[in-house]
């Protein structure tokens, strides 16, 4: 098992292979809009775009997925199943294949996404937005 606990929101480097499961733990902000969490190679090729949007261009209590390839979006994916609350810590839970992302909410239910890079290992993991990222373990 690797336990990652940094204060960086972005690393390089991170080795996260199929079959794997990250075990993301976050704390939304009181005011919280809308936090990311990008898996992919870097900034301009992200295999799994995940997120909650509290209130953020027009979505309310709306899950966004997307992907990026050479610097160009993908389609918008949405979940109406919205488990997470402002000011409130929570753990999310992400495992792949080369064809699918399987996302386990903090209410214990499912979604997932396309793996639309087909990889099998991801090396670049990327928190951003109006929340305290807390850390990340992967077995």
């Amino acid at each position: 098992m690797v336990k990652v606990v940094f204060d960086y929101q972005k690393i390089h480097d991170l080795a996260f292979k199929e079959g794997q499961e990250m075990k993301i733990c976050i704390k939304p902000n009181d005011d919280c809009s809308y936090f990311t969490v990008d898996i992919g190679h870097d900034s301009d090729n992200i295999a799994l775009h995940f997120t909650p949007r509290f209130d953020h261009l027009g979505d309310s209590n709306t899950i966004v997925c997307n992907s990026l390839s050479g610097g160009s979006w993908g389609d918008e994916e949405r979940e109406g199943n919205f488990p997470f609350s402002r000011g409130q810590e929570c753990k999310f839970y992400i495992n792949f294949n080369n064809e699918q992302f399987y996302i386990k909410l903090p209410d214990g239910r499912m979604m997932n996404f396309p793996n639309r890079l087909g990889e099998f290992r991801y090396n670049y993991f990327n928190v951003c937005g109006d929340a305290e990222f807390k850390g990340v373990k992967m077995a």
